[in-house]
Parts: structure tokens; C-alpha cells; sequence
């Protein structure tokens, strides 16, 4: 049997960042994972990247890993520039605008992974169970029986389900949820340019969909999302590699110079999903077994991650307390982060929205209302601090 005060299902980062912080607080944690631990980073980048804002950096510096994630590989981005193709609309972000080094990083979530791994590993209080299924869940009233498939037993006083946007935990307990098919799947690929990416992240929005080039460790190296119509998306990742690097030109506007795929071309589809209900007695999400959310904006590693910085400062006293408090400090932690989660659902739906087709009236709403931003300070100021993670 393993004993823990708290049992993560789900060993991505956000799970791992979630029993990171417990475990530095005091809490015994349990990982349960069926996928493998995380190998050695390889020399070609990884097809996932997430934008790391200035929130989540300090969460890794608090939870001690940001100097494992730096000794791998990251790239910080110091601009941010967005376009969209169709008008005159335009807006620039610059890090020395708002006195900062840089307005974010783009990482590897492998290399993300890996340090929270080596971390974890170094924690007495923490067991590591990669490569292990779990078939049933019991929830009594003091505890959580979860049985592994060979049939052994974890107890625990509190389940945290971080199993991803398809969460098994979740459709046990029938918590509800909302969903919507974006009608965009993304198409993501590794890319070398003729020209420098100079820090810069670079989104352009196409009549069909966004396309955003963020900048690798090797300066003419990017990695692209391209979010598009499912048939778009499955004709791009067809093409050979010569026709996609043309289309991939000719879309982008030559911004960076001609483009070369360097990797495969991998396509996932894009859906809006939040959770109406994010606890039951003893078992709580976080990350995307919460919510999912359109990738135009880079923020969905951000969000995962505050529901982990939030729900275990939370629960860390309360779950030596009474479960009285920790009832109550669940309470806390679903009320707060389905409001932040439920504001920015809505911002990207109404971005997408906006940036979706070539209607004449849309083309002149949005060159004027990101020429307004960019110009009016104030307006680019908080929208900058959105970016960076410091606007609540």
C-alpha cells in the first residue's frame, strides 16, 4: 500500500507543479501517471512550447526549478508583435516599454517536465509512479482508495485530478462540463528561417485562423502554431515539404524570410471545455481536466499553473487542520479560479471572434481597435500586464 496525504492523478507539468508545491510545504504527495517518466532531452525541439509569463517564472523559482529549466534549454522573447493580414491592424510590445528584462520565455514543455521530475525526485515526502494505471477510485468519508491496476492500494486524504482535457477522473465522478468545438485544429512544427527571429514572438491573423512563430533557442529557429479550419490543417500537414514552406512564406508575409519545416507537421484539435463543477467531497481539478482554451494567446500552461500555485497554498494548512477547513479552502480555490478561468474563456472567444473571416466591418473594427491599443498607453499598458501575468 502507499500512504499519502494527497494522491495527483496526472503527471504533466501542471500535476507535477501541483505536488511540487505540497511537497515543499510539508504534504506527501503520491503521482500517479500511466505514461513513462521524462527522458533526456533531445538535440531537435520539442513540437509542444508553452509561453512562460512572468506569474509562472515565479512559480518555478519558488518551487526551486527554474535554474534546472534554464541549464536545459529556453529562450526569452524581449517583443511581441501582432498583425492581422487583412487590415491595417497592428500592435508592438517592447520589454524595455515596461522596464522589465524580457515579457516572457517560450520553453519546451519536455524541458519543463524534466525539471520538475529531477526535483521531485530529490523529495523524501514524494512518491513517483510513472508507467502505473489506476482502475478504480473510492471516495469514503475520511479518505480516497485508488486501486492500481496490479491491485495495489493508495490511500490518500485528497485526490487532485490533473489527468488532461479528456480527464478520466472527471468522468468518474460526473462532474459536468461545458464544452465548444473551437472548428480550429492547430497545427504545430518545428521551422528555420532565412532571418533571425531576434526574441520576437510573432502572430498573424489569417481570415481562417491565427498563426503564431515563437522564438527557439537557436535564432532562426521558431516554433509555429497554426490554428485553422480541420481541413485546412489536414491539407497543410499533406503538402510536401516544399508547397507547405511556400504556403507558410506567403501567410506569414516573409516577415522572418523563407521558411524551412524541420520537423514533422503535428495537428491537434482545439476545443473550449470548462468544468461547471470543479469539486466533489475529496476530489479537485486543476489545469485542463478544468479547462481548456484556444492557444492564440499562449495562455493555457499559464492557467494550469495558477490553479497549482493557488490550490496548494490553499489546502497546504488546511489539510492539517480538519477537512472542515480543507472543505473550505476548496470552496476558495473553485470560486477563484473559475472566475479567472471563465474571463479568459471569454476574451479568447471574443478574439477569435473578431479575428475570424474577411468581413469589411470586422476588418475596420479591428484595425482600429488594435491601432488603439497600441497608440492609447494606458490601454497598451494593461494589456501588456495581461501578457506578462500581472493583471488579476
Amino acid at each position: 500500500m502507499h500512504q499519502a496525504k494527497v494522491a495527483v492523478v496526472g503527471g504533466g507539468c501542471v500535476g507535477l507543479s501541483t505536488a511540487l508545491a505540497l511537497s515543499l510545504n510539508g504534504i506527501s504527495v503520491a503521482v500517479i501517471d500511466a505514461k513513462g517518466s521524462s527522458e533526456p532531452l533531445s538535440e531537435e525541439f520539442g513540437l509542444r512550447v508553452s509561453a512562460i509569463n512572468h506569474a509562472s517564472e515565479a512559480l518555478f523559482r519558488e518551487l526551486g526549478v527554474w535554474q534546472g529549466i534554464a541549464a536545459q534549454r529556453m529562450t526569452p522573447y524581449t517583443q511581441m508583435d501582432v498583425r492581422d493580414k487583412d487590415s491595417f491592424a497592428h500592435i508592438h510590445f517592447a520589454s524595455e516599454e515596461y522596464d522589465v528584462s524580457h515579457l516572457g520565455h517560450i520553453i519546451e514543455n519536455d524541458v519543463i517536465h524534466r525539471a520538475l521530475v529531477e526535483k521531485l525526485e530529490r523529495q523524501d515526502n514524494v512518491t513517483l509512479l510513472f508507467n502505473t494505471a489506476y482502475q478504480d477510485i473510492h471516495q469514503g468519508d475520511n479518505n480516497v482508495l485508488i486501486t492500481l491496476t496490479d491491485g495495489t492500494p493508495v490511500m490518500s486524504e485528497l485526490l487532485i485530478a490533473a489527468d488532461g482535457a479528456n480527464s478520466g477522473v472527471r468522468q468518474r465522478f460526473n462532474l459536468p462540463i461545458t464544452f465548444k468545438d473551437y472548428g480550429h485544429h492547430a497545427l504545430v512544427a518545428t521551422v528555420k528561417t532565412a532571418q533571425p527571429h531576434d526574441n520576437c514572438a510573432r502572430q498573424v491573423f489569417l481570415s481562417d485562423g491565427p498563426l503564431a512563430f515563437l522564438p527557439l533557442a537557436d535564432p532562426q529557429y521558431h516554433s509555429i502554431v497554426w490554428s485553422c479550419s480541420p481541413q485546412q490543417a489536414a491539407t497543410y500537414q499533406n503538402m510536401s515539404e516544399q508547397e507547405f514552406n511556400k504556403a507558410l512564406f506567403a501567410a506569414f508575409d516573409g516577415q522572418c524570410g523563407l521558411c524551412t519545416v524541420q520537423s514533422a507537421r503535428a495537428v491537434f484539435p482545439l476545443t473550449m471545455r470548462y468544468a461547471r463543477q470543479w469539486v466533489k467531497e475529496r476530489v479537485v481539478l486543476v489545469g485542463d481536466a478544468a479547462h481548456t482554451i484556444h492557444p492564440l494567446a499562449g495562455l493555457g500552461m499559464n492557467l494550469g499553473l495558477q490553479d497549482a500555485a493557488r490550490l496548494s497554498a490553499l489546502i497546504s494548512d488546511a489539510l492539517t487542520d480538519s477537512m472542515t477547513a480543507t472543505a473550505r479552502a476548496l470552496r476558495t480555490y473553485e470560486r477563484e479560479r473559475k472566475l479567472d478561468a471563465q474571463k479568459h474563456i471569454a476574451t479568447m472567444g471574443a478574439l477569435k471572434g473578431l479575428f475570424a473571416g474577411d468581413n469589411p466591418v470586422k476588418k475596420i473594427v479591428r484595425g482600429l481597435g488594435l491601432s488603439a491599443v497600441n497608440e492609447i498607453a494606458p490601454l497598451k499598458q494593461a494589456f501588456a500586464e495581461q501578457a506578462l501575468g500581472q493583471r488579476r
